[in-house]
């Protein structure tokens, strides 16, 4: 198993760190490494309304977006679980939105345990702009 880009892993775990998350106390970090090189992070942030939160993976995304981006090379994803976490459907399609299928996903706990994947292994068969091209 390789080692996770030690860059992803630092930011995923200090952003994990303010993840606002005062009712499930589930805190989940996740960083992206853009086309640029750059990386970009983003955590959960929970509303009492719990349909009204955003994923961690929501966030990394939204900050590369908001930075410039819209591809990404890499991603990581650490939460304090006995298991890597996958993340959630939803997240599952944004992260397919801003990435090519063979793109890795590292899923990692704070204990150490990990497991790497692909954007294509966390959702096969992925609905994408092409299922809309009516020409």
């Amino acid at each position: 198993m390789s080692t996770p880009d030690p860059a992803l892993l630092h930011a995923a775990t200090a952003v994990r760190e303010n993840a606002y998350a005062p009712y499930s106390r589930f805190k989940v970090g996740a960083a992206l490494r853009g086309a640029s090189g750059a990386v970009y992070a983003g955590c959960n942030v929970e509303n009492v309304a719990y349909p009204e939160g955003t994923c961690a993976e929501a966030g990394a995304i939204a900050a590369m977006v908001a930075a410039g981006e819209t591809r990404f090379t890499e991603a990581l994803v650490i939460a304090d679980s006995p298991d890597p976490v996958p993340p959630c459907g939803g997240c599952r399609q944004k992260l397919a939105e801003f990435a090519a299928g063979d793109v890795p996903v590292t899923l990692c706990t704070t204990e150490g345990a990990q497991m790497r994947t692909s954007v294509a292994e966390l959702l096969p068969g992925r609905f994408s702009a092409v299922h809309m091209d009516r020409t």
